[in-house]
């Protein structure tokens, strides 16, 4: 039986990070995946196409709103075959200039699915032929998959996940969302840039939870006006398929019943860890009841050469946090003192406005009782933001009271996703609300609203009247 000195399953941007960088590290690696090219699910089916279609959303918003500034365009015409192979595209040139990567660096490619016969050797399927490995350390990446409502799955073609929304096969007329958080919301504001009329339907009180209220609120405002209904406190009771299209029963916090059909539903109920039918079972390694497994802080599982980074290791699921992990768990295979502990991971909604943050949040904070000051810049002072049409936005940085140290930060406003960046660096290198007022940015910009919100803690805002206690 051949052994193998690592093996990596799964070609996200957990695996194929942890899979090149061990590749430069002078480890031969072997690379485990059904696609015929690195990628997984963020650039096949979720990251990378999702913000393809937001692109062209924007352009089809920016088009419509061009007319409060006095340029009036035309109605767009969608040719929907051409702007699925423009996606289709940016896709393929990712995966498969990946691919070459993975052969310029000498990484194995196989292309399979494996499963484990115990702690030390696996089995992979690969062109109807099993092949048996031993290996020395292994690092599981499989990533996760979107999760169904029980009762709803299978009742109609018409309901979606969000690798089937990502298709665009057409444009429905309506379309249910079930769930207000980031993926909803995202392939929401895509439909309904292309003529889709959008109704959302959250269990809790509000969307987004977990986001910071003020930021929501922001986003909330946009999606209001630009979806025909988002329903709080409602859950749906009973799905059926009808010659006009899927009827659905609603019921609101108030016990009260209503009904509506819509051409389409999509279910953005979350994504689970993809941990089933790897055989864990036969290695010992520790799974949670909600089908993550268990690692410590350098990315090791119960079983010391088993390693697991990403979706399947736990919260957030975000595809930049999967690379590092992958990354630390190469540089602890090859003897590396090094840890997982970032002081920030940023999430990025990409949504029109766009909402990001970092660090410490408010609600956070609010929870752990921490005495923090909140330095908020808002967009309508930004002459940049104002030449773009666009003040709804917001800058704030969440500030130690005692030391000014940057402990996080949130941005909601276009390029908000390009901005969290600075504040991500200001919390890593434990920098202070002086080291950001102090570095000069330049004018204008929207990067010059968190130089103004450091100002905004010591009431010296160039723009923003607002004093200091």
């Amino acid at each position: 039986m051949e052994k193998k000195e690592l093996i990596v399953i799964g070609a996200g941007p957990g695996g194929y990070a942890a899979a090149f960088l061990a590749s430069d590290l002078g480890i031969k690696t072997t690379l485990i995946d059904g696609a015929d090219n690195p990628g997984g699910v963020c650039l096949y089916r979720g990251c990378i196409p999702s913000k393809a279609l937001l692109h062209a959303a924007k352009i089809i918003n920016d088009s419509v709103e061009a007319k409060q500034i006095g340029i009036d365009f035309s109605k767009p015409r969608l040719d929907i075959n051409k702007l699925r192979k423009w996606k289709d595209d940016v896709v393929r040139k990712l995966t498969s200039g990946l691919g070459q990567l993975s052969k310029q660096r000498k990484v194995e490619y196989i292309k399979g699915t494996a499963k484990f016969l115990d702690a030390e050797t696996i089995e992979v399927a690969s062109n109807n032929v099993a092949s048996k490995y031993n290996f020395e350390n292994i690092i599981i990446a499989t990533g996760s998959y979107p999760a169904m409502i029980p009762g709803i799955d299978g009742v109609s073609k018409n309901i979606l996940d969000s690798t089937s929304a990502l298709e665009i096969n057409d444009i429905p007329g309506s379309m249910l969302i079930i769930g207000g958080g980031y993926i909803g919301l995202e392939l929401g504001t895509v439909y309904a840039a292309l003529g889709t009329k959008i109704t959302v339907a959250e269990m809790l009180p509000r969307i987004l939870t977990g986001v910071d209220e003020d930021l929501m609120k922001v986003l909330f405002k946009k999606v209001k006006s630009a979806f025909e209904s988002v329903m709080m406190e409602t859950k749906v009771v009973s799905v059926t398929e009808s010659a006009n299209g899927i009827k659905v029963v609603f019921e609101n916090v108030r016990k009260e019943k209503s009904e509506k059909t819509f051409d389409k539903i999509l279910v953005a109920a979350g994504r689970k860890p993809d941990s089933k039918n790897l055989g864990l079972e036969n290695t010992g390694v520790e799974v949670d009841s909600k089908g993550f497994i268990k690692v410590d802080n350098q990315l090791r599982t119960s079983v010391r050469n088993i390693f697991a980074i990403g979706d399947i290791a736990g919260e957030p699921m975000l595809a930049h946090k999967a690379s590092h992990e992958g990354r630390t768990a190469v540089e602890v295979i090859s003897g590396k003192k090094v840890v997982f502990e970032p002081k920030a991971i940023p999430a990025v909604i990409f949504t029109d406005p766009e909402i990001a943050w970092c660090g410490l949040t408010e609600t956070d904070a609010k929870k752990e009782n921490r005495e923090i000051t909140i330095a908020k810049f808002p967009w309508a002072a930004s002459g940049r933001s104002l030449t773009l049409n666009r003040s709804d936005g917001f800058t704030k940085l969440i500030i130690d009271t005692d030391t000014e140290r940057i402990l996080g930060g949130g941005i909601v406003g276009p390029g908000a996703g390009d901005l969290i960046s600075e504040i991500i660096l200001a919390v890593e290198m434990e920098a202070n609300a002086a080291d950001i007022k102090l570095s000069i940015h330049p004018h204008p910009t929207l990067s010059e609203t968190i130089m103004e919100s450091a100002e905004v803690f010591f009431g010296q805002s160039t723009h923003l009247y607002k004093p200091k206690n």
